[in-house]
């Protein structure tokens, strides 16, 4: 066999492992995202690779992925654990979410024209969505349409710093909201308040957008975290 047809044969291997892992990381952060494996669920990389229909070895490596972004744990010898959030992580999160989405919200509407009304379209599109869902009553739906909204406004913003910092805790807040969708009692609001900073986008106002960002999710916050205190709630 000569030097180049190992060299090619050894890429096609590599490639192929590295599409494993992707599909394990995937399927993996999905499960977790939505509940599928629950937090504190602790489980061997056989047994998830079982459940997911994968391979156990690019399950180990996945799981290495997502240890570094904070959703699992690997316990020598005693399995991968889905990590919990106490009410505190959920504080942070909203931290960040504030921040991020605020400042997100004001770059948007600095945009140019074109760029600006074709969000400011995308997300009341989203938002329109999650109207759809509530009346369906399909709860899953409207979460999947509310963080499509947040998506968008922070991913095209301008900034791609933004989207790489604040996917960690994406993933995370979005699985507090599958979780809390039933708990909490004001989910109209956030339709209008999302229409608060899709409009104040549209317009060009950047003052404006940022403050109906920052409102909409110190709302939720201070919504979400008496409520979780209230029914008892210490691990999500």
């Amino acid at each position: 066999m000569k030097l180049g047809d190992v060299q090619e044969r050894d890429d096609v291997a590599r490639e192929r492992g590295a599409s494993l892992v992707d599909a394990a990381y995937g399927a993996l952060k999905h499960a977790i995202r939505e509940s599928v494996f629950p937090p504190g669920y602790q489980a061997s990389a056989g047994e998830l690779a079982l459940r997911l229909g994968v391979s156990r070895t690019p399950v180990h490596e996945a799981a290495l992925r997502l240890q570094e972004e904070g959703l699992v744990r690997i316990l020598p010898k005693r399995g991968i654990l889905i990590c919990a959030l106490a009410p505190h992580d959920i504080a942070e999160i909203y931290e960040v979410l504030i921040a991020i989405e605020a400042g997100a919200a004001e770059l948007s509407a600095r945009l140019p024209e074109a760029s600006r009304l074709a969000l400011a379209e995308d997300l009341d599109r989203a938002t329109s969505a999650m109207g759809q869902a509530l009346a369906a009553g399909d709860l899953a739906a409207w979460g999947h349409a509310d963080e499509a909204f947040h998506r968008l406004l922070v991913e095209r913003c301008g900034n791609g710093r933004f989207a790489r910092i604040i996917q960690t805790v994406n993933d995370q807040s979005h699985r507090a909201r599958m979780l809390t969708l039933r708990l909490r009692p004001r989910l109209p609001a956030s339709e209008a308040e999302h229409r608060d900073t899709s409009d104040a986008i549209r317009r060009g106002l950047p003052g404006l957008a940022r403050e109906a960002a920052r409102r909409h999710r110190i709302r939720a916050r201070d919504e979400l975290l008496p409520l979780i205190e209230s029914v008892g709630l210490r691990h999500m």
